[in-house]
């Protein structure tokens, strides 16, 4: 695998039209809907949003911004089995801290629970649906193939009356789950499998985050989604492509409620997929149920909490979104394109500190035991007799391209002197224990008095005034580029066993004593890394966001 340099550039071949914007634009500009632009963000809470979700946002957020219209927030709670209040508030705070605002436009599919049942006895006294006896079973090979036809129920052409008795004792839970289920009459024969006869509404005796224990019957999403739609007055319905094939039956049962010419337009675009990655909900809770990670929002979780937790900002995966554009054809996104707008937006914001992941004491022996040093550069830097230096700073023995320090070489400190390292000083079984160095009092603030140049800047913290902090290390979540398309192969045998590894022993320069959590700092030289809601004023932990520089392809290929 080829180091991947050229990010900047896959950016902007990877720019597209965005196909929805030029659909909106013609339909304003042919006075549709009112000259009205109205869309809505749908997530079921069955689990904290991912990067997936982060487009959706953008998109249906993003297009009320541009046309000057509104954007609704509204939760498919159609399935109490997995719905949790606990992912309704994580969702309301993953859209707001993308920065968008559904002002008062709040709603839940549950708020049309009334209206949905009302509906469904419209339809059975249209005789355009029924109630089956039949299991789930028996249903699902009676539909048939794409190039079969089905074979329509012996229950189909139930009485209309037989047929709203039935359905309101499902109501009534005189009926256990699984013994029967409304479904829509439209038509077995139809090449479209979703129009042979759907289910629209089935029997779950479980507790409701919001309607508690009101019904016992609950509408199947293909049934609930479009009316929801309409009853908002939302003009552009945008999901991802799986649905296309789900889009005749939305149009049918719109055109059932038969109220007025207004149609919401559904509209679907490829969904985001990322390599090193999975986006499944149903994986991602395995991940989090089976301890793989450290819940919903750990680092490595492609989640935006998770995200967030790493260091990520709203800009850079907002930025991301557009980058990528909006197309009709399914495929992968190079993470490492993410990873470059988040650098991106980093790099212009993030505030300069020096850290020492993995320290080597020095001890500059000309050094006075108790300086005043005064400000250097653009913040107080404290300087003393004794330093904090990275380990692989130093080399014993170097090769002949090693330029930092060695044993009678002279190197820059950092925004501070030049440093010669006089002698090694080892513990009683040889290891390297601490360097004792001189200074270079005239070369103050990294600057030669008298023109000579050293090839090597390196970065360090005062032992006396650093403080000690955990660094948490973190990596892909996986080792393959596509952990999920690998067939009869299980997921999580792609886990990188290397994702986190956790520092307990490194030092940062006291600037970072008042930073707030999610504080974004650069670590010089290392890295950019944010200020964890873990941290103790007595133990700060730093999360590694990103690397200077993409490095993952560098390492794969120098490992394979």
């Amino acid at each position: 695998m080829a180091e991947n340099n050229n990010a900047p550039e896959i950016l902007e071949n990877q720019k597209k039209a965005n196909f929805i914007h030029a659909l909106i634009a013609d339909d304003l500009k042919e006075g549709k809907n009112n000259n009205r632009v109205h869309t809505r963000f749908p997530p079921e809470p069955n689990g904290y949003l991912h990067i997936g979700h982060a487009k959706s946002i953008c998109l249906n957020f993003g297009i009320a911004e541009k046309f000057g219209g509104k954007c609704n927030l509204r939760f498919d709670d159609t399935n109490p089995t997995k719905e949790e209040t606990e992912y309704v508030d994580s969702i309301m705070e993953d859209v707001r801290w993308l920065g968008f605002d559904w002002e008062d436009r709040l709603y839940y599919a549950s708020d049309y629970f009334g209206k949905l049942h009302d509906f469904a006895v419209q339809l059975i006294r249209d005789r355009k649906a029924y109630v089956d006896d039949q299991d789930a079973e028996t249903i699902s090979n009676q539909k048939g193939t794409p190039t079969r036809p089905g074979v329509e129920s012996p229950f189909r052409n139930r009485p209309v009356e037989e047929n709203i008795g039935l359905f309101l004792r499902m109501t009534n839970g005189e009926f256990e789950e699984g013994d029967c289920v409304l479904r829509a009459k439209i038509d077995m024969n139809s090449p479209n499998m979703h129009m042979r006869d759907p289910i629209i509404y089935r029997i779950i005796k479980a507790h409701h985050h919001r309607t508690g224990n009101n019904w016992c019957v609950y509408p199947m999403y293909d049934f609930a989604h479009g009316q929801s739609d309409f009853w908002e007055g939302i003009t552009h319905s945008i999901c991802t492509l799986e649905f296309e094939v789900h889009r005749p039956l939305y149009n049918w049962f719109i055109d059932q409620l038969q109220e007025t010419d207004y149609r919401p337009c559904q509209i679907e675009f490829a969904r985001l997929n990322l390599t090193y990655t999975v986006m499944s909900k149903r994986k991602l809770l395995e991940l989090v149920k089976d301890k793989y990670v450290n819940g919903w929002d750990d680092p490595r979780m492609p989640t935006i909490s998770g995200l967030r937790r790493r260091g990520y900002t709203p800009e850079s995966i907002r930025n991301f979104s557009d980058r990528i554009g909006v197309t009709k054809v399914d495929g992968i996104n190079d993470v490492s394109l993410l990873e470059y707008s988040l650098r991106e937006h980093l790099n212009k914001t993030a505030q300069r500190v020096m850290g020492v992941l993995n320290p080597l004491k020095v001890i500059i022996t000309n050094y006075p035991e108790n300086p005043e040093d005064p400000d250097m550069g653009t913040r107080k830097v404290p300087f003393s007799r004794e330093l904090y230096i990275e380990q692989e700073d130093f080399m014993e023995n170097p090769p002949k391209k090693f330029f930092r320090l060695s044993p009678g070489t002279e190197v820059r400190l950092r925004y501070a002197y030049f440093i010669t390292c006089t002698n090694v000083v080892k513990d009683e079984n040889g290891n390297l224990k601490e360097l004792h160095c001189t200074y270079d009092p005239a070369s103050k603030g990294g600057n030669s008095p008298d023109g000579r140049k050293v090839k090597s800047t390196i970065h360090w913290v005062s032992a006396r005034h650093a403080i000690k902090s955990e660094v948490r290390l973190y990596d892909r979540l996986f080792v393959d580029e596509n952990p999920d398309g690998h067939k009869d192969v299980d997921f999580k045998e792609f886990i990188n066993p290397d994702s986190l590894k956790v520092l307990s022993n490194c030092f940062v320069e006291p600037f970072i004593k008042n930073a707030k959590p999610l504080g974004h700092f650069q670590f010089e030289r290392v890295g950019y890394f944010n200020l964890d809601p873990d941290s103790t004023a007595a133990m700060p932990v730093f999360n590694l966001t990103v690397n200077l520089r993409d490095s993952w392809a560098r390492e794969q290929n120098k490992n394979s």
